[in-house]
């Protein structure tokens, strides 16, 4: 793996191109949230989140780079249990998972994430480094979305 954090500064600008194109993308095709998703994104930390489109998608994109999907798919990512995708206040949900509330959660906290960090660069530079070391999924970035996707979907008291 640490070929792999050697690498990482020159993929990084190419990923970061991708990733900021299928925002774009995104923002024009995908939908805005419900209201019960937009509390979810709220209670995800989610400042903007009437910025938020989701685009639901047979399968999710992968980048054309043939060295960034090498790297990515090493490192955990793209793997045939991807099933939601976040690109700043874009979010791709794979068929299958459409209406799935923990899928969407956790991508919220991810936006969340993007948000506080200043955008999509300064997100994928820590989470991309974060899932070569420690790995994926054990990152920061990785297992908040995890926790905090977990807590919002928790059942209400009785």
């Amino acid at each position: 793996m640490n070929n792999f954090l050697t690498t990482l500064p020159l993929l990084l600008p190419i990923a970061i191109a991708w990733a900021e194109k299928q925002e774009i993308i995104i923002a024009e095709q995908g939908t805005p949230l419900t209201e019960a998703e937009t509390a979810d994104a709220r209670r995800a930390g989610v400042a903007a989140p009437e910025k938020i489109r989701v685009l639901r998608v047979e399968a999710l994109p992968q980048p054309d780079d043939e060295d960034v999907m090498f790297a990515a798919k090493r490192v955990g990512l793209f793997s045939p249990r991807s099933v939601g995708l976040t690109l700043g206040h874009g979010i791709y949900l794979r068929h299958g998972f459409w209406e799935d509330r923990a899928v969407l959660a956790h991508e919220f906290v991810h936006v969340s994430q993007v948000e506080k960090m200043g955008g999509i660069g300064p997100f994928l530079s820590v989470y991309l480094r974060e899932c070569i070391d420690p790995g994926y999924p054990f990152g920061r970035l990785e297992r908040e979305a995890i926790l905090i996707a977990a807590d919002i979907c928790k059942p209400s008291p009785p």
